[in-house]
């Protein structure tokens, strides 16, 4: 069965009376190359397992079942785990985890399901749950590498460099973490239902954790507070975020070398954290 072949998935589909769910933000491939770049992206052989979430139909799951060793899928949709069944019957080293993978325990699944192997995240993610997803497996702290197909506009935001109008506090939180990469893009004729937006493949590779930080908290809650009023200088944005006194950010930023205007999309991550070294202890 070819799963992205718009026919055979409308016959699939109708023989086992499913109904897309605009809630869940399901958009199935109808395009065959992009479950497989992705999955040649995610650089799988058979020493990786992949965790794999919200496969739909399966057609990305089947492309990581011919790359890794093992595949664990995590669907929420309880109507997609008999269409799962049935069409990746042929793929032993797959196995669909029925569940919602922010009220998973990723470290038991992964000590579980992977303990032998390699671990990789893989996923074709619904738009309204990139953020938290993403969130959990960089705090999960297991992966390899993390290979997923969002938002355009959430990539963008994710590789965004300081200065961007793209650049923001996620920005921030992503590249504190991972060297992340955007790969390619995906138009919005290649599903079923088309979305709206076109999507992107962005691949993460966990770096650590940048040594200028010290304070890692505290770095955040600055990182947070400068990007909270993007449209005021850092100096308005930390005031009214950190509570502070404002002559004491002032000097804290004039001491970073800082023009007394600038704004905090301008700051890079060894910015952001000298200036949270000056600023701890008083906010």
């Amino acid at each position: 069965m070819d799963l992205c072949d718009i026919r055979e998935i409308k016959a699939l589909l109708a023989r086992h009376g499913f109904h897309f769910s605009k809630s869940m933000g399901q958009n199935f491939l109808i395009a065959g190359w992009v479950p497989q770049d992705i999955a040649d992206a995610a650089g799988l052989d058979e020493h990786c397992a992949v965790l794999e979430i919200g496969p739909g139909i399966g057609p990305l799951t089947r492309q990581l079942s011919l790359r890794a060793g093992r595949v664990a899928a995590v669907e929420l949709d309880t109507s997609l785990l008999p269409i799962l069944a049935e069409t990746l019957a042929d793929c032993p080293n797959v196995e669909v985890i029925p569940g919602d993978v922010m009220k998973l325990d990723l470290e038991a699944v992964c000590a579980d399901k992977f303990s032998s192997f390699t671990l990789k995240a893989c996923a074709n993610l619904p738009y309204n749950i990139t953020t938290p997803v993403l969130t959990k497996l960089l705090e999960a702290d297991r992966f390899q590498s993390i290979t997923v197909m969002i938002q355009r506009e959430v990539a963008q935001r994710i590789c965004a460099r300081p200065g961007s109008r793209d650049y923001g506090a996620f920005s921030v939180y992503c590249q504190y973490y991972t060297a992340p990469e955007l790969l390619f893009e995906v138009p919005p004729d290649c599903f079923i239902p088309a979305p709206k937006v076109t999507s992107a493949v962005v691949r993460m590779v966990p770096r650590p954790a940048p040594a200028e930080v010290d304070d890692p908290d505290h770095f955040f809650r600055v990182v947070k507070a400068a990007f909270a009023l993007r449209r005021k200088t850092l100096l308005n944005s930390l005031s009214a975020g950190l509570g502070g006194q404002r002559e004491e950010i002032a000097q804290a930023i004039a001491a970073c070398g800082l023009p007394p205007d600038v704004r905090g999309e301008r700051l890079s991550i060894p910015q952001f954290a000298q200036l949270s070294r000056r600023l701890r202890g008083s906010v």
